[in-house]
């Protein structure tokens, strides 16, 4: 057995070293992938039902009450505006 024989030799099983790795670390990145697939799914449904919940609030109360508070806003000013048209003025002649 020469020094050439040996040399082949370790090539040899470090090829197979490598490729057994390199099978390993894809399994375990297809199994990765496939477990993040889901979460994400998770997280996407989650995220579609809290943009359905924030819209309906946005539709069912946040605008009803929106638009209550601008009618008594309108009510309180014309209310004011006529008020003062009817109060005495404070001050002398000259105001």
């Amino acid at each position: 057995m020469s020094i050439d024989w040996f040399r082949d030799l370790v090539i040899s099983i470090a090829g197979v070293l490598v490729i057994i790795v390199l099978l390993f670390i894809a399994m375990l990145t297809f199994l990765l992938y496939r477990r993040a697939k889901v979460i994400l799914d998770s997280v996407k449904t989650t995220s579609q039902n809290i943009a359905g919940i924030s819209n309906y609030v946005t539709n069912e109360v946040a605008k009803p009450l929106i638009q209550v508070v601008a009618f008594i806003q309108g009510v309180r000013q014309g209310v004011n505006a006529i008020s003062s048209l009817f109060s005495k003025k404070k001050g002398g002649k000259d105001e």
